[in-house]
């Protein structure tokens, strides 16, 4: 059974402020009873691989 769950503009501001900024990652919006009740961001951080191990080899050197 789907129910439409009503977003108030204060949780759609957090959302917002949670999205800013991510460039790798999630953003997970728990609902429980048709309400938003926690929102969790968890952040990645992506290297290139290539240009890390260049620099590892110059600084043992």
């Amino acid at each position: 059974m789907s129910r439409t769950v009503e977003v108030a503009d204060e949780w759609l501001k957090r959302i917002k402020e949670q999205l800013a900024g991510v460039q790798y990652g999630v953003v997970q919006i728990t609902i429980h009873n048709g309400q938003i009740v926690q929102i969790d961001r968890t952040e990645r951080s992506r290297f290139d691989t290539e240009k890390s191990t260049a620099s590892v080899k110059r600084q043992r050197l």
